[in-house]
């Protein structure tokens, strides 16, 4: 009994030292306070603290107290933030998203079916890359990132009402990169960075391995309540705004004009700076209002990927943003990648992208996915599912779950079932989206998915 109440203090300071809350030279709680703040003796305190001086993690100062020891202690992120149960915490989803096999069904994953790619361009592509010159073959890539893409991307902007020049577009690693590459510039621990509530799971775990403070915002059918994104900007003063601005992730919602346009007008007034993650605008029957071309990149960076509608394996994003802060971003990805993405996968997806097939494949996968979202609503309206819009584009559907059944509670009963879901907490910083559930309409052509949750709703799985 008193060894597991030792435990409880080693294992409270280490979470401490491990996400940064304390770090080496710094005080740790005096031992009173921390027998106070757990609830157990002090004498308990001081010999768990005895052996975390042993074990080299504390040190004690005679007459001072305890102090965290000056040695390399590991960086451990789920330590961060609150500890969540694993079915509502972003780090543990992404994982289950992404190592689960395909024995599973997961209409909780956030990207389309692998047979819905264009595969038969991405192996045409990949044989023309043996006889590729060889400098592609065996060269780091530039640290802008492949011409050809860039100037693409540059055109394809342009359509768009973003006037940005090829010099303007940095290719990174993949979207995530280049989110992480905007936030090692303009972040520093401690700063204040605003999300919607709710918001693309991984933007939190981000957020949390730049050891800042995350603060919501309420997000409605038209765009971040601007009422609460105000009052949020006058008491937190947040260096950051980080949204999806067309088919937001997870409600499928688009920003509307005048919301889009006060929004610039608040970050102007209280010198905001926002991150535009663009990641799904493929998907949009037709071109949404965007913050990055209304504000010009002036203090707009806009990131995106193909990784929705061409490959996820193939990895490679961008940044769009003023030139200065370009400039920036590429000495940090030099810094922290030595060059842009491989040349071959760069190559290879500009081969794709101007092969003349890309626009066929995209109107093939927008016709697929109203069909895919129509059933998805019917059939879920069915179990008592309720959406809380229908999206213009896309494969997301954020539904409220029907009666007093908690998501967090549902995904976790599917997953012993085979069914990985998306609970709405793991989106929620407040954790306000317990009754909430993000669907991936593509992943749910097989009935067996609804027949699933049916048992699970009725409670009928043993019977």
């Amino acid at each position: 009994m008193k060894a597991g109440r030792r435990a409880l203090v080693m294992d409270d300071i280490g979470r401490r030292i491990t996400s940064r809350a304390l770090v080496a030279g710094d005080k740790v709680p005096s031992i009173r306070s921390c027998a106070a703040r757990l609830g157990i003796s002090p004498s308990t305190v001081v010999e768990a603290y005895d052996l975390l001086v042993a074990d080299g993690v504390i040190e004690a100062r005679r007459g001072a107290g305890f102090f965290v020891a000056d040695k390399p202690q590991p960086f451990a992120v789920a330590e961060t933030g609150p500890q969540l149960e694993r079915e509502v915490d972003p780090l543990w989803v992404a994982r289950q998203s992404i190592d689960t096999g395909e024995e599973k069904q997961k209409p909780g994953c956030g990207w389309l079916p692998a047979d819905w790619m264009p595969v038969s361009s991405l192996r045409k592509a990949m044989r023309s890359m043996s006889s590729a010159r060889i400098d592609l073959l065996t060269n780091y890539g530039s640290a802008k990132g492949e011409t050809g893409l860039r100037r693409f991307l540059s055109r394809r902007l342009h359509d768009q009402g973003l006037a940005a020049d090829p010099d303007q577009v940095l290719l990174t690693g993949s979207g995530s990169q280049a989110l992480d590459l905007v936030c090692r510039m303009l972040l520093k621990p401690g700063d204040t960075v605003l999300v919607d509530d709710p918001c693309y799971f991984n933007f939190q775990a981000l957020l949390r391995a730049h050891q800042v403070a995350i603060k919501s915002v309420p997000y409605t059918a038209l765009g971040p309540d601007l009422a609460k994104f105000e009052a949020a900007l006058t008491e937190h003063r947040p260096r950051l705004y980080l949204t999806n601005s067309a088919l937001h992730n997870p409600t499928g919602a688009t920003m509307s004009a005048p919301t889009a346009h006060r929004l610039l007008t608040l970050a102007e007034i209280h010198d905001l700076v926002i991150v535009e993650d663009d990641i799904f605008s493929d998907f949009e029957p037709d071109v949404s209002p965007r913050l990055a071309s209304l504000d010009g990149l002036e203090r707009v960076l806009r990131v995106g990927s193909f990784s929705k509608t061409l490959s996820a394996s193939f990895r490679c994003g961008y940044i769009t943003a003023r030139p200065d802060w370009i400039e920036a971003l590429t000495d940090l990805q030099v810094a922290t990648n030595f060059s842009g993405p491989s040349p071959m996968v760069a190559s290879l997806l500009y081969s794709v992208l101007t092969d003349g097939g890309y626009r066929k494949h995209l109107d093939a996968l927008k016709t697929r996915l109203v069909a895919c979202r129509g059933d998805a609503i019917k059939r879920l309206g069915e179990l008592g599912f309720s959406p809380w819009i229908e999206p213009r584009g896309g494969f997301l559907l954020w539904c409220e779950l029907p009666g007093q059944h908690d998501a967090t509670e549902l995904a976790r009963a599917a997953l012993q079932q085979g069914l990985v879901l998306a609970p709405g907490n793991v989106f929620s910083v407040t954790q306000n989206m317990g009754s909430f559930m993000r669907f991936n309409v593509s992943q749910m052509r097989d009935p067996g998915c609804y027949e699933t949750l049916d048992r699970l709703l009725t409670g009928t799985l043993n019977t």
